[in-house]
């Protein structure tokens, strides 16, 4: 282990502690497809994708290529100084996947803080309203209007004072707050909650926006149901509030489908994107309703390496690979697959309290004593080290670090796929009854 641990010792010497990690213990050198290699030699699969980025996955030859002959012509331009073939290109394409109603204006970014905090300005400008409604156990990033408007106090500690005009309300998390409700009853009093909400908390003429993951990534993969989706986007249209929709993790192909939302029949005003979008390289994105990104005053959006050409091209070349290999219909294989396996997990140990997710974004919720209120956070940080020790690479979610989260190359082999969930099952046993390792 002698490689490793020199990277990690002079991780220790040169980085800031206040850079986390999932996993101690792991690093990359190269990756092929779905596996990762360490500084050791030793093949991982993959089970993180660098936090939903990789799911065409790595070194994928196509998108290799692309980088390699757009690095030849041009590195950078900056938009707001010359125009380039590769942003319009990108932008074209993103309106045609994931059309906004009949007019359709992209922006990009650099990362999905940066989205979020963009589609927060242009909603503003669009309204003439300052407040924002978001949810707990949301993330939207960690820039301060980003981390203002994420929920996980943990990444937030003594990094205020916040950014104002921001109002929290309980995520409509069936599992942990439907008290024994049916779902339709539970959606039903979630959304008289939200409208007494604008009574007694903020009147609706200040709202300019609503921000919601359609599934909640850092929270624990929670699928807002899509009749609680449906409800809030009529609440927003009887208010003239904006709905964006955060889908800097759930979106291209990760749900098995471009976007979350199109399993809810719910279309966005404004949407966040990231991660996946650029195929490894940092590039992402607003797309929202032209009539609404048209709102926001010249000069207004913007910044020197948003829509950097090389990282358009390695995004268009994504885009292009999950077309040509159906990855939306892969990430439903998949995700079928894993649900099958973790619901057998669950019927072996007592202490996975919930399975859920959509697509290849499934996840199990461990908690101690049948208590939701006893996250098992501890059991799951020794599960993912046995993991990483076996060969899997995988990470945690919840503000407890108490829910085993999967995601996976959207490209892993069948093969692969069992070998990386008989790992995950022998090492939930093995950790849960005390069985030797």
């Amino acid at each position: 282990m002698q490689k490793s641990s020199d990277l990690f010792k002079r991780r220790e010497a040169i980085l800031p502690k206040g850079v986390g990690y999932f996993t101690h213990g792991a690093t990359a050198v190269r990756g092929e497809g779905a596996l990762l290699y360490d500084a050791d030699g030793r093949a991982l699969i993959d089970f993180a994708s660098g936090i939903g980025v990789t799911n065409i996955g790595h070194a994928q030859s196509t998108v290799v290529q692309a980088i390699k002959d757009q690095a030849e012509h041009l590195l950078h331009a900056c938009i707001h100084v010359a125009t380039y073939e590769p942003y319009l290109a990108l932008c074209e394409k993103l309106a045609e996947l994931l059309p906004h109603g009949d007019a359709t204006k992209v922006f990009l970014t650099n990362t999905g803080a940066e989205a979020v905090e963009n589609a927060v300005k242009i909603a503003r400008q669009a309204t003439g309203r300052a407040g924002i409604i978001c949810f707990t156990e949301g993330f939207h990033g960690r820039t301060l209007l980003a981390m203002s408007l994420t929920s996980k106090v943990g990444y937030k500690t003594h990094c205020g004072p916040f950014a104002p005009e921001i109002y929290r309300l309980q995520s409509p998390n069936y599992w942990r707050y439907g008290d024994g409700l049916s779902e339709a009853a539970f959606i039903e009093r979630e959304l008289r909650r939200f409208r007494q909400a604008l009574v007694n908390t903020v009147a609706p003429e200040q709202v300019a926006a609503v921000l919601i993951e359609p599934v909640q990534g850092e929270g624990g993969f929670v699928v807002i149901p899509p009749a609680y989706l449906q409800g809030l986007r009529q609440i927003c249209d009887e208010h003239g509030i904006l709905l964006i929709l955060d889908e800097v993790q759930s979106g291209f192909g990760r749900t098995g489908s471009w976007a979350a939302y199109e399993h809810t029949g719910v279309t966005p005003d404004i949407s966040t994107w990231a991660k996946a979008m650029g195929g490894g390289l940092p590039i992402a994105c607003v797309i929202g309703k032209a009539h609404v990104m048209d709102a926001c005053a010249p000069g207004t959006l913007g910044g020197t390496y948003g829509g950097n050409p090389v990282a358009c091209a390695s995004a268009l070349a994504t885009l292009q690979v999950m077309e040509a290999q159906n990855l939306n219909a892969r990430a439903r294989a998949i995700g079928e697959t894993v649900r099958t396996r973790f619901l057998a997990i669950q019927a072996k140990c007592p202490l996975v309290g919930d399975v859920r997710g959509i697509g290849a974004m499934q996840a199990m919720e461990f908690i101690l004593a049948g208590d939701k209120n006893q996250p098992a956070g501890a059991f799951v940080k020794e599960v993912l080290t046995d993991c990483l020790a076996k060969g899997l690479l995988i990470i945690s979610a919840g503000a407890h670090g108490n829910i085993i989260r999967t995601l996976p190359p959207l490209v892993i082999t069948d093969a692969q796929l069992t070998e990386a969930l008989d790992i995950l099952e022998r090492s939930i046993l093995e950790v849960a009854f005390g069985m030797p390792r």
